[in-house]
């Protein structure tokens, strides 16, 4: 089978991934982060009423022309706490931001442009214009207007919106599903006696990682051994627990002991095993039983959590109704990068200054995929292309921020 690049292999992962039509509705409080299910309009303006924007005095902009004359003051309007009467020719009312504005003033003189007469009345030291200093009745947002669209992230700006068009509750896109299984009898939980054939499952907890951050919610199917019949029942129990995506962590290759494609298989998955043009993670295996889309990522470190990166988090959220691509970014070679071969190559990195407009990225002198530590520490993916000549530092080149 030959090599199918990174694009036609995300393009049969993600391409046809229809976005949830599962919703919840949760307090404004616990929605942070979620994804909303539908346009949210406004359930009212904002503000309600004309406001001051200034500590000053609400008054007629006409009665201080030329030469102002002093002004009675018959009143004080403070945030909730309007002032109840009017403002007649000659009067003023002492105001404070975000007070409403009293009937028959049009303006709003500054303290700092008044004078307090020793009489009580006000003296103008300057004239105003009409709507000066004054905030007009749904400036903000009128009442019906699309405050956030459907399928928009829940940003902090966002949920302050959304209390703001008084709205208590949200309905949001309920989390994508996503159970991962790691796979291997060499692998023993954190924190438990390790044999000396076995190392430490921990490829789980970056892949669940991942996967909040790309809006899911992570699922833990524990560590199986190397034996199909075990495996199996965990695909049955991801089909009946209707997740939305298994993933299973190693035994993706044709080895003897990797049984992910035949377990897959006997459970009737329609299944492409694909050698993919890239590195790390040439082993990776993706399939459908029926609304199930399963996902086989290669055992080493950096191999899963590459593509996991490259596959499984635009996967997540491609089924949240998000966009759904590979965020590359352009960025300039920190060092001298020899020829690639036919695979791409996806290269652990550090950024050098992130504000920059296009940063430098260099790569670490160390890129085996059994290093977790080098994924640990950096911050970048640089891409090298397939068949890419030598490159010079100071070249231009593409790379994914890692978060």
């Amino acid at each position: 089978m030959s090599l199918i690049p990174v694009e036609e292999a995300f393009r049969r992962i993600v391409g046809d991934a229809a976005p949830i039509g599962d919703t919840e509705t949760l307090p404004l409080g616990e929605a942070f982060g979620r994804v909303l299910a539908r346009d949210l309009p406004a359930g009212r303006s904002q503000p309600g009423f004309d406001a001051s924007a200034m500590d000053g005095y609400a008054l007629r902009s006409e009665d201080i022309g030329y030469k102002p004359e002093p002004l009675r003051i018959v009143g004080e309007s403070a945030a909730g706490r309007a002032f109840e009467g009017r403002c007649d020719t000659g009067d003023c009312v002492r105001i404070f931001t975000g007070a409403p504005m009293p009937d028959g003033a049009d303006a709003v003189l500054i303290q700092e442009n008044a004078e307090r007469l020793a009489d009580g009345r006000l003296l103008p030291r300057t004239g105003v214009k009409v709507g000066q200093h004054v905030r007009r009745a749904g400036i903000d947002f009128q009442a019906g207007d699309i405050l956030v669209p459907a399928r928009g992230i829940l940003t902090a700006g966002r949920i302050a919106l959304a209390a703001s068009g008084s709205h208590p509750t949200l309905d949001v896109v309920r989390r994508p599903r996503v159970a991962i299984l790691a796979t291997g009898d060499e692998l023993v939980p954190p924190g438990a006696p390790v044999g000396p054939s076995q190392i430490v499952a921990s490829n789980s907890f970056g892949i669940a990682g991942l996967v909040r951050a790309a809006g899911g919610e992570p699922l833990d199917y524990g560590i199986a051994p190397d034996a199909a019949e075990t495996i199996g029942r965990l695909v049955d129990r991801a089909v009946a627990e209707r997740v939305d995506i298994l993933v299973t962590i190693g035994g993706a290759s044709v080895g003897d002991h990797d049984l992910i494609g035949p377990v897959f298989a006997s459970r009737g998955v329609a299944l492409d095993f694909w050698k993919l043009a890239m590195r790390p993670g040439k082993p990776l295996m993706a399939g459908r039983l029926g609304p199930l889309r399963l996902l086989g990522l290669p055992g080493n470190p950096a191999s899963s959590m590459v593509t996991a990166t490259l596959f499984l988090q635009p996967l997540v959220r491609a089924l949240l109704g998000l966009v759904a691509t590979i965020p590359y970014r352009e960025g300039i070679l920190g060092a001298d990068m020899v020829a690639n071969d036919e695979r791409a190559d996806f290269i652990r990195a550090t950024i050098g200054d992130s504000t920059a407009v296009v940063p430098i990225v260099s790569p670490f002198g160390r890129q085996d995929s059994s290093l977790l530590s080098v994924f640990a520490r950096a911050d970048a993916l640089l891409l090298r292309e397939p068949h890419a000549p030598a490159a010079k530092a100071g070249e231009p080149c593409r790379f994914i921020v890692l978060g």
